[in-house]
């Protein structure tokens, strides 16, 4: 699943591909894909039809386009959001319709039809091989501590399904103080609290092993049993990597997962651990290990991260 580098990538194109558009038309090729908005595609066309998209915001893996309403001015606040989840394999890319003509992909979902792009007319396709993500028009809610609901805008509100989202580690909101007393208060396996998304969101199986790698620390370390310092350098540690990778566009293994432009990112070159299982570890050559992991798998270094004798899943 795509993770916060691989979907700050995407909203970045988004940001400088289509905001201040108006969408001029929807089609919706699987209804499946906007299973979450009610009403089906009749409605979801109707709300989104003459509307302007006016931002393109990020809060750690979960994705929103604010618009104003068809028919309002683009200087009214927006009330309601285009909210995309990306799941495993979704897609959003941006197409000029002369150079896309009848292009198709096979897992064209939905289609946005954009006039006014800073580029010109622009198709905004939703592509999802394996149909785990969705599209919604949702509301927008205040964000409880008065701060820019997300990553792309200073608009203090989010979506309602976000709303139960942690920050992120690369917000200017993230209060690390509170995330590691947070972390610290739970009785439970140091992975498993990275990869808790109403803790602190962005982080998955990826950059967690490659955060944990950094740190120095095992992912079956009882949270409980954290110094404080401890929990500020692996929070340090995945900030960091997420950076990196950011930087090389996101971590792709296939071509599930691009930017807007449908470009793979080249961050998978830089792993240290993650899936590099029998190689050696770039530290102290010790060769790497998978354990299985909540039905995935976690990569360590068995010498620079031993495992708790008192471990926990």
């Amino acid at each position: 699943m795509p993770e916060l580098p691989e979907v700050e990538t995407v909203r970045d194109g988004l940001d400088r591909l289509v905001v201040d558009a108006r969408v001029s038309g929807v089609e919706v090729f699987r209804e499946y894909s906007i299973r979450r908005h009610a009403g089906g595609p009749a409605l979801f066309a109707e709300q989104l039809d003459g509307a302007v998209l006016t931002a393109a915001v990020r809060r750690g893996k979960f994705l929103w386009l604010p618009i104003v309403a068809p028919g309002g001015p683009a200087s009214l606040t927006p009330s309601h959001a285009l909210v995309a989840h990306l799941g495993m394999s979704g897609q959003l890319l941006v197409r000029d319709p002369g150079e896309a003509g009848d292009w198709t992909h096979p897992h064209l979902r939905v289609r946005l039809h954009l006039d006014g792009a800073p580029s010109g007319a622009r198709h905004l396709d939703f592509v999802d091989q394996r149909t785990f993500g969705h599209l919604a028009v949702e509301s927008l809610g205040p964000t409880p501590d008065g701060a820019p609901g997300g990553h792309g805008s200073d608009l203090a509100a989010v979506p309602a399904s976000v709303a139960h989202i942690g920050r992120d580690l690369l917000d200017p909101a993230f209060d690390a103080d509170a995330v590691v007393a947070a972390i610290r208060r739970r009785r439970t396996g140091l992975k498993r609290a990275l990869l808790d998304q109403t803790v602190v969101s962005g982080v998955g199986n990826i950059y967690a092993d490659e955060a944990l790698w950094r740190a120095r620390l095992h992912y079956a370390r009882p949270t409980d049993t954290l110094r404080r310092a401890e929990a500020l350098r692996v929070l340090d540690a995945a900030a960091d990597v997420m950076r990196e990778a950011l930087v090389q566009g996101g971590t792709s293994f296939d071509s599930l997962y691009v930017n807007v432009n449908g470009e793979s990112g080249y961050f998978s070159r830089g792993l240290a651990v993650y899936g590099r299982e029998g190689q050696p570890c770039p530290r102290c050559e010790t060769p790497v290990r998978r354990d299985a992991f909540m039905n995935r798998s976690s990569y360590t270094c068995p010498r620079c991260q031993p495992r708790p004798r008192n471990a926990r899943w």
